[in-house]
């Protein structure tokens, strides 16, 4: 059954506008408490990033789980993978995440954690969706839930994530940059570096609400790849707003990508006999990096665009290690959602333990020109029911054989084909895109 409010990563919108409203989210927490008030007695996790609307929501949200009865521990700003980590260490029914990621601070949104630190299953999502859309009652005053703050919130999560390197790991000497984009990591992954003795230089660490993401962190690592040629650094760390994605810069100010980064910690993992299962990327994962892991015998599966989806197939699989090139990187042995900070500690143990600088260590990976042209469509259309659209997939598959490949998909949010062509040769590959989107365009026309 579809659902009508959530979507494949919570709900997401412009403030304002239904439902990242204040009288939704008030409905949102009561619908919530409903659900879990039915599972026993217990508290609910509330933290947010460091959007402006993230007082508003969270009183709201509060206001609501007290309504129906159940007990509220607030952590305010907190990474999304720390407040999973934090559900499942400190026993809570939930944690909800208010926040909308890599988005600008105009935009929010709520995702669950389950007392598992993983999703909520779909079954208590349509559950949740009932309850919102039913009358909303307040329990007798006796009953109302109560709201404490989790003081130790930051220190238990920092603990936490030095915990998942070495502890006799020693990083001095190695000076970091690093780009919290101004959100959630600000008074977190500072700590987290410079505890385990690299020398820290911080930017996009001053939130003032309005600032997360702005021409920052990991969706403009741009600037950060200036800053560590500035500082001289060995290396440079972009976060996303709330933490869930990295990308790295190296010594030379080359941007490091999340298909690379995941190569480097599969390496790493393999080397020391750790990897267990395959490793799970998406349909838009970098060929090279798929060609790299089967050289070491290591094989990738190809999940949706989503994280979501990659922590399905890693599951189906049996895997522990997967994610996708924008940096949402999921390390299953120590966690169990995408950590910015801790697939970073990951790179930077590896780097330690073999010697080598970033830079090398990317260099056993070999990535492919990709190149990616969206199609404009009157209105959504079935590509696999098109002849001349096959037709002209498989000439193009052909002259790239195994050096290459080709993916068309259609946009799940707007009338768009996205053709993408991905091969050894640039000049190629730009030439085939251009070819196999003049093609599809006149084939939709037609």
């Amino acid at each position: 059954m579809a659902k009508k409010y959530f979507g494949t990563d919570g709900i997401r919108g412009k403030v304002g506008e239904y439902p990242i409203t204040a009288d939704f989210m008030l409905k949102l927490g009561w619908a919530t408490g409903r659900v879990f008030a039915k599972e026993g007695s217990g508290f609910v996790l509330v933290g947010k990033d460091t959007r402006i609307s993230g007082y508003m929501f969270e009183s709201a949200l509060e206001a609501g789980l007290s309504a129906a009865g159940v007990d509220t521990r607030m952590l305010g700003p907190m990474p999304t993978p720390g407040i999973a980590y934090l559900t499942r260490t400190l026993r809570a029914k939930a944690g909800i995440v208010i926040s909308a990621s890599h988005n600008p601070y105009y935009d929010n949104g709520i995702k669950f954690f389950s007392v598992n630190g993983t999703k909520l299953p779909d079954a208590m999502e349509h559950q949740i969706e009932q309850y919102i859309d039913a009358p909303m009652t307040t329990v007798e005053s006796a009953k109302l839930g109560k709201v404490k703050r989790v003081s130790d919130a930051a220190g238990r999560y920092i603990e936490f994530c030095k915990s998942t390197v070495p502890a006799n790991l020693d990083f001095k000497g190695m000076r970091i940059v690093i780009d919290c984009a101004h959100g959630a990591t600000y008074h977190i992954a500072p700590h987290v570096f410079s505890e385990v003795g690299a020398e820290v230089v911080v930017i996009g660490g001053e939130p003032d609400g309005l600032n997360i993401n702005d021409e920052c962190g990991a969706t403009h690592p741009e600037v950060l790849a200036t800053k560590v040629m500035e500082y001289r650094a060995d290396l440079g760390i972009a976060l996303d707003g709330d933490g869930d994605r990295v990308l790295m810069v190296d010594h030379k100010g080359e941007i490091v990508d999340g298909d690379e980064l995941i190569y480097i910690i599969a390496k790493s993992f393999h080397e020391k006999g750790k990897l267990s299962g395959p490793v799970v990327g998406t349909l838009m994962s970098n060929l090279g990096m798929e060609h790299a892991l089967k050289d070491m015998g290591i094989p990738l599966f190809r999940a949706n665009v989503g994280d979501r989806y990659v922590m399905e197939l890693l599951a189906e699989k049996k895997g522990m290690l997967g994610g996708e090139g924008s940096g949402h990187i999921i390390c299953l042995d120590k966690t169990t959602t995408g950590d910015g900070i801790i697939s970073a500690l990951q790179v930077l143990a590896e780097m330690k333990f073999a010697g080598k600088s970033l830079h090398e260590l990317k260099s056993g990976m070999k990535k492919y020109p990709q190149v990616l042209i969206n199609v404009r469509t009157e209105k959504k259309v079935k590509l696999d029911e098109i002849d001349a659209v096959k037709k002209a997939v498989e000439a193009v598959e052909k002259k790239l054989g195994e050096k290459g490949r080709v993916l068309l998909r259609s946009s799940g949010t707007e009338p768009l084909v996205r053709v993408m062509v991905e091969g050894v040769d640039e000049e190629e590959v730009n030439k085939y895109a251009n070819q196999l989107a003049n093609d599809v365009r006149k084939a939709i026309a037609s």
